[in-house]
């Protein structure tokens, strides 16, 4: 008996891996457009801005000064970018963590095989709701941005 209940998380396993390879590629493709943006349209205005700033007539630290000015949108831009993905993740990584507390105290009162579908059950809806916010969130970088659809 405790072949098959380890057989069926085993296979419980493999499914939420690849549940969670969804939710990377799904991200991954709502988020295309926000990071072309990022890393082709802002910069190349900033490599056209720092391109401008490279005068003779100026003395380095104005150069240097002049280049730091035309890279701040596209760090603005990043780190934006950046805390919206981690805020995104540390979301789903404390659902997920629920659900991993929950399987651990259901083996306890469970068998393991049932306790690990309850957490199959858990991660899928945790997934699921974390996925249903990601087009708010990509749509308020959008807008953030100023990127239009």
């Amino acid at each position: 008996m405790d072949h098959i209940a380890a057989a069926e998380e085993q296979i419980v396993t493999e499914r939420i891996r690849r549940k969670l390879e969804e939710v990377n590629a799904t991200a991954q493709s709502q988020l295309s457009p926000i990071q072309d943006h990022i890393n082709f349209t802002l910069q190349q205005a900033y490599f056209k801005c720092a391109y401008e700033c490279f005068d003779r007539n100026r003395k380095q630290e104005e150069i240097a000064n002049c280049v730091e000015h035309c890279s701040v949108p596209v760090v603005n831009a990043q780190q934006h970018f950046e805390g919206e993905m981690s805020q995104f993740q540390e979301r789903m990584n404390r659902s997920l963590m629920v659900c991993q507390d929950k399987f651990e105290a259901a083996k306890l009162h469970k068998n393991r095989g049932d306790a690990a579908k309850a957490m199959e059950s858990c991660v899928n809806t945790s997934i699921e709701d974390s996925l249903d916010t990601l087009p708010h969130i990509v749509q308020r970088m959008k807008t953030s941005f100023s990127i239009a659809d």
